[in-house]
């Protein structure tokens, strides 16, 4: 009884102690759909193994890792999932590479309610919302990494790219399209062409045909990795991995380039490459490496490289997060989802890839992208490139990030490594550039296209085509082009490249906004502003005061001065030695005023009998002949020149008198008319020829015409009729048009720098006026042309210092005479004086002496 007592006991303590051991070592069964066909499945095959086994040595949890091979089909993928859902009881599943794969593998494990962690690095941005067991488990950016192409692309100074992308279902390789073109407009540049490749297609020699046709040589390949080999085979053997093409692959292809064969490799010279980058110098990484080679060579012995790419140290961290965060759930049964998804937010770990943190279901997704060149059998890493800060060739030092990835070295191009690609090509000359001109212009001075019945051909001259041939002249390379006159508005004119009918435009075509939107524009070459031209009318002073408008009013008064001046002197010296200079004092008042006017031709009052007066007068009569020549000359002038103003000073006027106004026809200035001056559209009236316009203006059938860049040479043609009047409105010169995006402009406009640089421009321009100029209309005042002081003061100063001169010597001899006579008359009185009778020989001599005569 005893013996069976302590069996019963026994039994019931093994059963509990082995229960007891059973839930501690319950297992977890983790799920994969992986492609074991591709590079990205095998290696993360292999990574999940080992991170399973390093998980394992660190916890006492027990994980099965069920791994499915998809082989690349998305059907194949989703019965994948339902199996390892099924049968398998997984609590997690990693899932494929490809969006096309995981799409269908989240649809089911949702349905189930089961974690899927997607390695695809192209998840659209609302997958988490509408699947809530999905988490994204790539660190991969397109954003960023469409940026760091775009930052690439600036660099060199290319301003078209053409994208080929693998064209699927769901537009998995499409997506990157807005990103890329949101990041190349942001450094000027634009997608020329999109070239959507099949992904089965046997041959692609017929899109690769298209693309050597045209002028653009950068391309942009967002492939898989299998149809960029077929690519860029075919590409070398049509000869377009040579000089001036340029490469850029995406990481889908570049994150597995030390996989691709060495045929392969041969055949991508020169390519560059943006790569996801992680830090492969840590301790962590070079054991990682060690490990992996070795168990990648034994797993698939096949394969020529060994080495662990991104897929690999991303497969590995996931598993590390997915594993490590099981552990920590404490086999709970109930509500597992819920509570795997809450420790999922709290683990932060460092992985081999970096810091590894999910938020709202997503990895942080990764800033910085690898950027290499394919050179001899494998590739060089350049740098890297790092959103916000650069390119640098190290992450270390902030300092040496750069915004141009010329800063990383010397890069290996293809066809000819030290040889920078323009990035696009030059037309030969069986495919010439087609330029529109237009055929009715209404200043054939800019552009005359004259057509000759006999050869029935046509040639283009004028100014604006000879501006174009200097530039084409310093083009650093040959430019074949051919004329193709177009009948139309300038506007239509324009428009015609936007439509691919030319691929420029040459002529007095006024850079518009408007215009800009169908094509790029250079510098302008011509003044850009728009005149108000208006008829002049005579400005004709008073006539009866005409007489005093030679001199300014200073001037006469001065006149007046020095010449009572000097009469008054010549009197004072003269008045002794002549009778008829003395009188009463109303008698000498008008003798003074008399002599100082008759002075001003000669001395009618006899002949002068001292050498102070003959000086004064000679000096005098030097000044008063420049005076009275100037005088006339002026007072010729004013009645000969005729002076002219405009009928019209401002466009008030205009608008307040209702008048018509004039425009050249095929222009935009009816427009800038009507829109922003105001003028009433039944008031405009277009011309097209500048004769038709000025009869107009003479005829008063418009009271004033608006010219853009052209009413200088119409002035220089008609400058006795009309005038600029008013302000000058500033709007677009004249310029030439290519299609938007052309890499034409920059050349064309550095070469019109140099036209104008040189003074070509000017002799160019002076070339077209010719005999038409003529001198500018007077338009100063009245003032401006009175002579003043500033002609004359020095004449004045001589004759005034003259008259001054004898002035004084003649005041100073008469004070010393006078002094002598006193002298005298002292000495007379003192003595005796003999009688003496008185006759009329010695009377003189006795008045002299101060003797009063007696009678």
């Amino acid at each position: 009884m005893n013996i069976i007592y302590y069996y019963i006991i026994f039994c019931f303590t093994f059963v509990f102690i082995f229960s007891l051991k059973q839930a501690t070592s319950t297992q977890v069964v983790i799920g994969a759909v992986i492609d074991n066909t591709s590079r990205a499945g095998m290696e993360a095959n292999v990574s999940l193994r080992m991170a399973l086994d390093d998980i394992s040595k660190q916890t006492n949890q027990s994980f099965v890792l069920r791994v499915i091979n998809s082989q690349g089909e998305p059907a194949k993928a989703a019965l994948a999932a339902i199996r390892l859902i099924d049968s398998e009881k997984v609590q997690v599943i990693l899932g494929p590479h490809t969006w096309q794969e995981a799409s269908r593998v989240v649809e089911i494990s949702n349905q189930g309610q089961i974690p899927t962690f997607s390695l695809a690095d192209s998840n659209p941005m609302w997958a988490t919302e509408h699947w809530p067991f999905l988490v994204q488990a790539s660190t991969s950016n397109q954003d960023a990494q469409m940026k760091a192409v775009a930052a690439i692309v600036q660099s060199w100074d290319w301003r078209r790219v053409t994208l080929i992308y693998e064209e699927d279902t769901d537009s998995t390789f499409g997506r990157v399209i807005p990103n890329l073109l949101e990041s190349l407009q942001d450094v000027g540049a634009e997608i020329r062409h999109l070239v959507p490749l099949p992904p089965y297609a046997t041959s692609l020699s017929e899109q690769l045909i298209r693309l050597k046709r045209d002028q653009c040589r950068v391309f942009v390949v967002h492939t898989t990795l299998k149809l960029a080999t077929r690519l860029f085979q075919e590409a070398e053997q049509m000869q377009m991995i040579e000089k001036d093409y340029v490469w850029i692959t995406t990481n889908t292809i570049s994150d597995l380039l030390y996989s691709v064969n060495i045929s392969t490799i041969f055949s991508m010279q020169g390519v560059i490459g943006v790569k996801r980058h992680f830090p492969e110098i840590t301790s962590q990484f070079v054991e990682f490496k060690k490990r992996f080679r070795l168990k990648f060579s034994v797993e698939y012995p096949k394969e020529e490289n060994n080495e662990p790419g991104i897929f690999a140290v991303e497969a590995y961290d996931t598993m590390w997060v997915v594993a490590t965060t099981l552990a920590k759930m404490n086999n709970q049964i109930t509500n597992r989802s819920q509570l795997f998804f809450e420790k999922l937010s709290l683990k932060d770990f460092s992985g081999i890839t970096g810091r590894v943190h999910a938020i709202d279901r997503k990895y942080e997704s990764s800033h910085i992208f690898g950027v290499v060149n394919v050179i001899g059998k494998s590739y060089r890493e350049l740098g890297i490139w790092t959103e916000k800060l650069g390119f640098s060739k190290h992450t270390v030092n902030r300092a040496l990030y750069n915004s141009s990835m010329k800063n990383l070295g010397q890069v290996v191009w293809p066809g000819d490594p030290m040889h920078i690609p323009k990035g696009w090509s030059v037309p030969s000359s069986t495919d010439s550039l087609k330029i529109g001109v237009p055929a009715e212009s209404m200043f054939k001075q800019f552009v005359d296209v004259v057509y000759d019945p006999q050869t029935d051909n046509f040639s283009c001259k004028g100014y604006a085509i000879d501006i174009f041939n200097e530039v084409r002249a310093r083009l650093p390379y040959y430019l074949s082009y051919e004329f193709i006159p177009y009948h139309g508005t300038y506007d239509s004119l324009v428009e015609q490249i936007y439509l691919k009918k030319f691929d420029a435009v040459v002529g007095d075509v006024a850079v518009v906004a408007d215009r800009c939107k169908h094509a790029d524009f250079t510098h302008t070459y011509s003044d850009s502003g728009l005149a108000m031209v208006v008829p002049v009318q005579s400005k004709m002073p008073h006539k009866s005061w005409l007489f005093l408008k030679p001199f300014s009013k200073a001037m006469w008064l001065l006149i007046l001065a020095i010449t009572i001046y000097n009469g008054f002197v010549i009197w004072l010296i003269e008045r002794k030695h002549s009778p008829r200079l003395r009188g009463s004092a109303t008698d000498q008042a008008g003798i003074v005023i008399w002599l100082s006017f008759t002075t001003l031709f000669s001395l009618n009052g006899g002949k002068l009998h001292s050498n102070l007066s003959r000086i004064s007068i000679v000096v005098w009569l030097f000044v008063a002949l420049v005076i009275t020549q100037s005088y006339t000359a002026s007072l010729t002038s004013m009645l000969t020149v005729k002076k002219l103003e405009p009928t019209v000073s401002d466009i008030e006027t205009l608008k307040t008198r209702n008048a018509k106004i004039g425009y050249g026809k095929r222009a935009f200035v009816d427009k800038y008319l009507e829109e922003v001056l105001g003028f009433k559209s039944y008031n405009l009236k277009n011309f097209s020829s500048p004769k038709e316009f000025a009869q107009a203006l003479k005829t008063g059938e418009i009271a004033a015409g608006f010219l853009n860049g052209s009413y200088q040479l119409f002035l220089a043609k008609y400058c006795k009729s009309f005038v600029v009047a008013g302000p000058t409105y500033k709007v677009g010169g004249f310029g030439f048009a290519f299609s938007k995006g052309s890499p034409l402009v920059t050349d064309v406009n550095k070469a019109l720098l140099e036209v104008f640089e040189s003074g070509k421009l000017r002799e160019l321009e002076d070339k077209m006026i010719g005999s038409e100029r003529c001198v500018e209309v007077d338009s100063s005042n009245d003032d401006e042309i009175s002579l003043s002081l500033n002609s004359f003061w020095i004449l004045f100063a001589l004759t005034g210092g003259i008259t001054t001169c004898a002035l004084t010597i003649y005041v100073l001899d008469g004070l010393r005479r006078r002094h002598q006579r006193r002298r005298l008359s002292r000495k007379v009185s003192d003595a005796e004086i003999p009688e003496v009778p008185y006759t009329a020989s010695n009377l003189d001599s006795i008045s002299v002496i101060g003797s009063k005569p007696q009678t």
